[in-house]
């Protein structure tokens, strides 16, 4: 039997980001993995000024992922869909499995993602 989610609370004056899965990215974490036991992952991503910017085309090994862009913008390929460009205000679900690539974003982009497992896999792909 799966354990019921824990309360979790996230305060902006509380706020620790960290690298993570993109060098030129930083993570905040929302508490939301340790309270579902990891079932679902929830967190803020904003570039990092400077940060040099790579892209590989990948995929991600998920049930549920969900971006949606709370700063600046956002510019990615998906496969069967062609460019596609997110700006404040913006939502996108991304579908299980579906190859992607960033193609850039703005200096002050900031991003809330929710993904479902919380430790989801990503892998390296083709050109979308």
């Amino acid at each position: 039997m799966t354990e019921p989610a824990r309360f979790a609370v996230s305060h902006a004056r509380d706020a620790v980001f960290e690298r993570g899965l993109r060098a030129f990215f930083e993570y905040r974490d929302l508490g939301i993995h340790a309270a579902t036991d990891g079932r679902v992952v929830a967190h803020v991503i904003r570039a990092i000024p400077g940060g040099e910017f790579t892209s590989q085309a990948h995929l991600h090994r998920t049930s549920f992922q969900l971006v949606y862009v709370l700063k600046g913008w956002i510019e990615f390929e998906y496969a069967g869909q062609g460019r596609v460009r997110l700006e404040a205000g913006s939502c996108v679900h991304q579908p299980p499995g579906i190859r992607h690539q960033e193609l850039g974003h703005s200096d002050d982009v900031e991003l809330l993602e929710i993904v479902m497992p919380g430790d989801f896999a990503t892998e390296v792909v083709d050109a979308v």
